[in-house]
């Protein structure tokens, strides 16, 4: 696979609700991005509150970005604030530090895209995002290990 097709991007969609049931996660809303930011699908469970679309793309978006896993963004944003504040300056405020954003990598390790999954804590949402990729037997690049 070189790139997601909105059938796969559906797929990870369907695979992270499932696995976010199955841990009785709180009401999740899940963005599926390509290699170029852009959003391919998104979708947000009854309940999911206001905001949690925006957070789900900023934490995919983010990833992309930068080549690396919110949760590896949100080290960089206690270790450099004014970094982050940048980059969020300069991304109109697209870049959102918590972990639940992960790239999703091809078994080559070529990145394919983003997921970024917002609604629980922050953990719950990338452990979510993970399970939903490595069902489809692709790579999970959270930045660093959970």
């Amino acid at each position: 696979m070189s790139a997601l097709t909105l059938k796969v991007a559906v797929n990870l969609v369907n695979q992270a609700i499932n696995a976010g049931r199955g841990i009785n996660a709180a009401p999740l809303t899940i963005a599926v991005l390509d290699t170029g930011g852009h959003l391919i699908t998104l979708q947000r469970e009854d309940g999911a509150s206001l905001l949690r679309p925006n957070i789900a793309i900023g934490k995919a978006w983010g990833a992309i970005a930068l080549g690396k896993g919110s949760r590896l963004l949100a080290l960089d944003a206690q270790q450099r604030p004014a970094f982050i504040a940048a980059l969020n300056s300069m991304g109109q405020g697209s870049v959102v530090p918590a972990p639940g954003g992960v790239l999703i990598r091809d078994q080559a390790g070529n990145v394919l895209g983003a997921i970024g999954i917002s609604g629980d804590l922050s953990d719950i949402d990338e452990q979510v995002a993970i399970k939903a990729v490595e069902a489809l037997e692709l790579r999970a690049d959270a930045g660093v290990a959970a």
